[in-house]
């Protein structure tokens, strides 16, 4: 964008429209001039200028006008795109179906999740044998605009007693209230200021529970690295709870966790400094004031204990073993090496759940789900054949359980349950949607691309069969690539409605996800983190040689870490996609590790502090550092909320600022701050229907489309 000569009154300002007028389609864009008020960091004898750290400052009153300045120009354009009405009807009527999760019984109840449609938040409800359900808990009613959510429900070993976790807003910051299960009256004082946590119960008498004392700053945005272990007693003041683990300032860890063995014996703690790597410790609930137990005192694996029979444990590890195992050792003589392989190391990624006196082993064959079933002698029962190519879940239960229940799910086959009998491995139908989406009419294909450095990249492309590879076909390319984590195919509502449009949606499974074990995790990490943008560069090449789409048809998009994957991607490479949506991305790669339990992903990133090559390289590829002046980027709608305390709204509000002040040309480049949302979990259905149809109304509207490709066919009413 051309820069204007701005008189000294608009200099002072925090922000005025006196910017120029953009025409895009006939929509004209209007910024806020957002003021620069220029800190400069010296790190290793380099210069940094941050023009905007002002913006970090998410109490001000300053921030808060430019969140709203920005909404109104964002929200502006966004009500002039001629469809976007049509895309949010559409949307609605998708999503409004039944929605029923997996059962599970607590005391003398079967307890299950549904949602009739459009509730903003599922409804748990109970049910005793050949009885009616009842609601037990209906998050629906926690605040008045559904932005207060259920993040988690836990039960006494008896049943007649449940804790659980509310978020307010979208904050990671929860509250735990206790509840007498029978009565659903509330039995106590609700616990505040729980963060990261889990509620383990211990017998019927309390549980434990983790947080961080609360920041002296904001407590959506200042550091927070000093995370405990709490157990509470039911009966007494949240104040009195003692610290379990987690109280010696020297040894600080940022992610601290606490279990109880289905037997009551023994709590299982883990400790982390960061999202990779944990030590592992055990204390005998047995005997009063028993030590820790050392199982691991480095951060060198991941490890958990999957099950504990006496005092034979079984657990899950990554030690020596890039793909995992399962080991067993005594816990009175834990360490590694009296470890012995139960279920060793395969070419493929394990994960393992139990229940119904079984191990249920899924593996990642290429991302998509193969489950082996094992006995607890180690030998394997069976396969598991499952519906078809997809992702399973599930298969975890009590070990006295009958029966256990699986989901399964790919791109375009919505996700469904199933009743499993462990015995014979049968099982059959126990929920599928009534939804109004013909999968027959989809197809979903896996092809493997190669990438720069000359690796194999996986990728599942996923669109309406018989379409025509002319290059023109609208598609989203969507990533994350980073912190282990899986892109396995799931069905996505949202996605099937860009679908019947006649999109593409292509899924890379790149480096530094988890999709082939520790080493492609570690092959996109710190020094080696360009690999995840160069495959993901190499994916948009791929689909544009192959004429599914061409760059005037692509988008990127990703959250979080994959948000960081756009912003790099499209400063790197601004000339590959038309349309750019970054969404809760973690943009200042030199301050990420300042804000709340940022520092925690130092095992992907990497620090400015640590080195002067370190520094440098993420430098090198920092989006709010690389948007240039006099370059064309494409179409951006950066989306972030302003409750989120995990990845900071100002990593998007500086990268917002930095495009709109450097942009060229007539793409536009907007903010849309969804306000009292945070990072994404427990997001209203009407708020998330909202998001989507601004989303792909603006690719589409960026793309070159006046109307919908595919409009949706008006219902005919009786």
């Amino acid at each position: 964008m051309k820069k204007l000569i701005i008189p000294i009154l608009c200099a002072s300002a925090i922000f005025i429209s006196c910017k120029e007028e953009i025409k895009q389609r006939n929509i004209e864009v209007n910024y806020p001039e957002t003021a620069k008020k220029a800190v400069v960091d010296t790190l290793f004898g380099t210069a940094v200028t941050d023009n905007y750290r002002w913006l970090e400052d998410d109490r001000s009153k300053e921030t808060e006008e430019w969140v709203k300045a920005e909404n109104e120009v964002t929200f502006d354009y966004l009500s002039k795109i001629p469809y976007r009405e049509q895309l949010k009807n559409r949307l609605s009527e998708l999503w409004n179906y039944e929605k029923v999760g997996t059962p599970f019984k607590e005391g003398g109840y079967t307890y299950f999740y549904k949602n009739d449609g459009l509730q903003n938040q599922y409804v748990v409800y109970r049910q005793k044998d050949g009885g009616e359900p009842e609601v037990f808990l209906d998050p629906n009613k926690f605040s008045e605009d559904g932005t207060t959510s259920l993040s988690s429900l836990s039960f006494s070993k008896d049943g007649k007693t449940a804790a659980y976790a509310i978020s307010e807003g979208g904050s990671d910051w929860r509250k735990i209230i206790v509840l007498d299960a029978e009565s659903k009256t509330i039995k106590e004082d609700t616990l505040v200021d729980v963060k990261f946590s889990g509620i383990s119960w211990y017998k019927n008498e309390g549980f434990y529970y983790s947080s961080y004392d609360k920041p002296k700053g904001s407590e959506l945005s200042a550091k927070t690295d000093q995370h405990k272990l709490y157990y509470h007693k039911l009966g007494t003041l949240q104040k009195n709870d003692p610290v379990i683990f987690g109280a010696i300032p020297s040894e600080k860890h940022r992610y601290v966790g606490g279990g109880v063995s289905e037997d009551n014996n023994f709590l299982i703690i883990t400790a982390s400094v960061s999202t990779s790597g944990n030590k592992l410790f055990f204390k005998d609930l047995r005997k009063p004031n028993s030590p820790l137990v050392t199982v691991l005192d480095h951060t060198n694996s991941d490890t958990y204990p999957i099950d504990i029979i006496g005092n034979k444990v079984y657990l899950v590890t990554n030690l020596d073993a890039p793909n995992k195992k399962v080991v067993t050792v005594d816990i009175t003589n834990p360490t590694p090496e009296n470890w012995k392989d139960f279920i060793p190391e395969t070419e493929n990624v394990l994960s393992l759940n139990s229940g119904a006196g079984y191990f249920f082993a899924e593996y990642m064959v290429n991302a998509v789900s193969k489950v082996l079933q094992y006995d607890y002698d180690g030998k394997l029962v069976r396969e598991v054949k499952l519906p078809g190519v997809g992702s399973s879940g599930g298969f975890g239960g009590k070990k006295e359980a009958k029966e256990l229940y699986f989901s399964f799910t790919n791109y375009n086959t919505p996700n469904s349950s199933y009743k499993f009998n462990p015995k014979d491995g049968t099982y059959e139908s126990y929920w599928k949607p009534s939804i109004d989406f013909n999968s027959d009419d989809y197809e979903s294909n896996q092809v493997f691309y190669t990438s720069k450095d000359g690796t194999k990249v996986p990728m599942i492309i996923t669109h309406k069969k018989g379409i025509e590879l002319n290059g023109k076909n609208p598609t989203i390319l969507y990533g994350y690539g980073g912190f282990n984590v899986s892109l396995t195919p799931s069905f996505s509502i949202a996605n099937s409605v860009w679908m019947e449009q006649g999109g593409v949606y292509a899924v890379p499974n790149l480096r530094g996800g988890g999709e082939y074990g520790k080493k492609w995790h570690d092959a996109g990490t710190q020094m080696k983190k360009q690999n995840v943008f160069d495959d993901f560069i190499a994916a948009a090449e791929y689909l544009i040689a192959e004429n599914y789409t061409s760059s005037d048809y692509l988008a990127v998009r990703g959250g979080s870490n994959g948000g960081l994957l756009v912003g790099a991607t499209m400063t790197q490479r601004p000339d590959l996609m038309k349309v750019a949506l970054p969404a809760v991305g973690v943009l200042d790669m030199l301050r990420y590790h300042t804000f709340t339990a940022g520092a925690g992903w130092a095992y992907d990133y990497g620090t400015a502090e640590q080195s002067k090559e370190m520094f440098e390289y993420l430098k090198g590829y920092s989006p709010v550092h690389n948007v240039k002046e006099g370059v064309s980027y494409p179409a951006t709608m950066v989306t972030t909320g302003d409750h989120d305390d995990r990845v900071v709204p100002a990593h998007s509000f500086k990268f917002a600022a930095e495009l709109q002040d450097k942009q060229t040309g007539d793409n536009p480049t907007l903010i849309r701050i969804e306000t009292n949302a945070g990072h994404g979990a427990g997001t209203p259905v009407a708020k998330t229907i909202e998001q989507y149809s601004d989303i792909f109304g603006f690719t589409l509207f960026n793309m070159g489309f006046d109307q919908l490709p595919n409009p949706p066919k008006a219902k005919i009413k009786s």
